[in-house]
């Protein structure tokens, strides 16, 4: 059996005689890895035993590249197995260890060795002998194996505990083993990952009357997007550990709440990342800094945006003072695609205010029907050749960026800069003009135009008549003709939403066989990720979207469809799902034979945007400063819920209780018994619990 937790992963299993637990966690503050062996004999005889831990290295980019690189020695102060790779200029003083707790282990750094000659992990050739030889050094097939025998009692338990860790020089290696040899020290990076993650995923809890939304609100939404998104930026199907710059400053939007001081950590290290011109690295690797500048459209515009959902949510001013340099590096030309490159740093600095007013302006670009350009591609990395040859539109760029300057007038605006309030203002209406007169398709907006002038996402088109992007953001921006954007959503909920299969497709139809080229998105098979399957980032949109036009009931039935609890809550689901129903998958298939398969899991953005959906835009819960906004949108059967929020170190109690008898718009709220002038509740960290009652209409 495995039991995945937050922050920790169990096995177990019984067999011949022996019942085995191993537990795998992190320290919270140390680049250590702990893998704890707790072992039971339940048989009546005793029982020789070895348990033996395997790594292989890779210490770069490519193994093959780098294996003859790697070497293995054993240090002689501890007796721990020490890994170098002096050879990546990166990483050359960096140092990798493997520690048991037992001084009579034996290792070998030779792969070779381990495995057997044309051997497999499925029967190694060590495991057959005694012990392992003792053999490291250069110039070997390296590996990393430690391994300790002994004999077990009847009834008897023990502990092996195997530490990978990492250190940038031997004696910070040295210390770290030092200080987690000690017999309690395992436990206790356990009962200290326990407490983080215990206190992180609870700064908002919710009581509702379906368990499927309490799992997902309570933990693995939020865990999904800080372990994952946030910390170790990799996933079982993309080995990366690069930061995306718009990526993670959508996922940092959900943390408001939890961890805001990682939120403003990270608009930093991403204002870090802007050239002097006001554009950005697409992607990039720290701690060097080498990534990719491209002529991607919108990357940029995430940063004021997500600043401005900062500055709002958490009221830290303060943040746009903070000064951050610019990057220099070569300029793209029009026809380069992307360049990939370790571009330095500006004697240049601004603060993030001015950062965020760079990019805005260099967003200000428009083209023949006063849409913003989409250059290489906009939040659709796959419509790369839409506007390859530089005159290319993009219609949800256009309400993004109208979203983009309206939240960010008014964060001018507090901030006295009302000549630049009134520039963006004044794109905003420009650009909202162009979208009614150039966007509108008849039943629902475009998505794009080619270069040559040619829609993308109409009815002309034979393939990709519909996109949802542009319809969802039409609500969510507010810049959309408010009829025009309901016919758009209706459009959306005939065309794209398929609840017999629990999917919403991001487009339709897929491109296929029909000459329309938008880019490597038709390399993909129709109805396969972002081609006319769910992508479930745009799918979360669409439910917003209904969401605020007050659409409740549909709100809820899609986000039930998109729930992965639901895809697998029974073996015939789970059949076809095939992947954990606990966390976001990225997408799911629309295609026959793989219907409703779920797609690339943990590493996708949808965790941190389904996370605002449900607990922010469904259930209502807004933090505005020292403000709690509640507007709940309560879903059909539901009398009411609980939310249990905490301010910092006090905890606020809340009852949402629906009106019996008439329907009525009128929401009362009242805290500690006191009648509140609206459905805003004042916080104070007086760490004192409090009680709050909200009836709702």
């Amino acid at each position: 059996m495995i039991r995945h937790g937050f922050g920790y992963t169990v096995f177990e299993h019984t067999e011949n005689g022996v019942a085995s637990e191993l537990w795998i966690y992190v320290a919270t503050d140390a680049p250590v890895k702990f893998a704890v062996l707790k072992l039971h004999n339940v048989s009546d005889r005793t029982l020789r035993l070895s348990a033996t831990g395997y790594w292989e290295w890779v210490l770069g980019d490519l193994r093959s590249k780098h294996l003859l690189h790697v070497q293995t020695q054993l240090d002689p102060a501890s007796g721990a197995l020490l890994v170098r790779n002096q050879f990546n200029a990166e990483f050359a003083t960096r140092i990798v260890y493997l520690e048991v707790n037992d001084h009579r282990r034996t290792v070998t750094g030779d792969r070779r060795e381990f495995l057997g000659r044309n051997g497999s992990l499925a029967q190694p050739a060590a495991l057959r002998r005694l012990r392992l030889s003792g053999r490291t050094g250069t110039g070997l097939d390296p590996c990393g194996a430690v391994q300790v025998a002994f004999e077990l009692a009847p009834g008897e338990h023990r502990e092996v505990v195997f530490q990978l860790g990492a250190g940038r020089n031997l004696a910070e290696v040295q210390s770290l083993i030092q200080r987690f040899r000690r017999p309690s020290a395992p436990q206790l990076a356990l009962e200290e990952v326990w407490g983080y993650w215990g206190r992180a995923l609870s700064a908002v809890h919710v009581e509702t009357p379906d368990p499927a939304v309490n799992v997902m609100a309570n933990g693995w939404l939020l865990y999904q997007t800080l372990a994952c998104r946030l910390w170790a930026r990799t996933g079982f199907y993309q080995s990366g550990g690069a930061f995306g710059f718009r990526d993670q400053l959508q996922d940092v939007m959900a943390l408001v709440h939890a961890e805001p001081a990682l939120v403003r950590e990270h608009l930093l290290r991403a204002a870090a990342r802007q050239f002097r011109e006001g554009d950005v690295q697409h992607w990039w690797h720290p701690p060097a800094g080498r990534g990719v500048r491209t002529h991607f459209s919108d990357d940029y515009l995430w940063l004021p945006y997500a600043t401005c959902r900062y500055v709002a949510c958490v009221a830290d001013t303060g943040v746009l003072d903070a000064r951050v340099p610019f990057l220099e590096g070569k300029p793209l030309r029009l026809e380069e695609e992307s360049s990939y490159d370790l571009p330095s740093c500006s004697a240049e600095s601004g603060t993030l205010y001015e950062h965020c007013v760079r990019a805005i302006e260099h967003g200000l670009k428009v083209g023949v029907h006063g849409l913003p350009l989409i250059g290489c591609g906009d939040w659709n990395d796959g419509m790369n050749l839409v506007g390859r040859g530089g005159r290319g539109e993009s219609v949800w760029l256009g309400f993004f960026l109208h979203d983009v300057l309206m939240k960010f007038a008014v964060l001018a605006r507090g901030r006295g800069d009302t000549v630049f309030a009134e520039r963006c203002q004044a794109q905003a209406q420009q650009l909202r003009a162009s979208l009614e007169q150039h966007g509108w398709d008849g039943e629902w907006y475009r998505r794009a135009y080619f270069d040559n002038g040619e829609p993308l996402g109409s009815r002309t088109n034979p393939e990709c008549q519909i996109d949802s992007l542009p319809q969802s953001w039409a609500v969510i921006s507010g810049a959309g003709d408010p009829q025009r954007a309901r016919q758009a959503m209706t459009a959306v909920r005939k065309r794209l939403v398929r609840p017999e299969q629990g999917i919403v497709q991001l487009f339709d139809p897929p491109f296929d066989c029909s000459g329309l080229n938008p880019g490597y998105i038709k390399g993909y098979i129709p109805g396969v990720r972002e081609n006319g399957g769910q992508y479930t980032h745009a799918a979360i949109w669409t439910a917003m979207a209904f969401a605020l036009m007050g659409d409740t009931a549909e709100a809820w039935e899609l986000f039930a469809l998109l729930n992965p609890v639901h895809h697998g809550d029974s073996p015939q689901r789970m059949g076809i799902y095939k992947v954990e129903p606990y966390v976001v998958a990225a997408d799911v298939y629309a295609v026959e034979p793989h219907l409703g398969r779920g797609g690339w899991t943990w590493y996708t953005g949808s965790a941190g945007w389904m996370y605002r959906l449900l607990v922010e835009t469904l259930l209502g819960v807004n933090l505005a400063g020292t403000h709690l906004r509640l507007e709940p949108r309560l879903p059909a059967g539901w009398t009411g819920f609980k939310i249990h929020y905490r301010y910092r170190n006090t905890t606020y109690h809340i009852n949402v209780t629906r009106k019996a008898g008439s329907p009525s718009d009128q929401n009362e709220l009242r805290l500690d018994g006191q009648l509140l002038p609206g459905i805003e509740l004042p916080l104070q960290d007086d760490k004192r619990d409090h009680v709050a009652e909200l009836t709702v209409g």
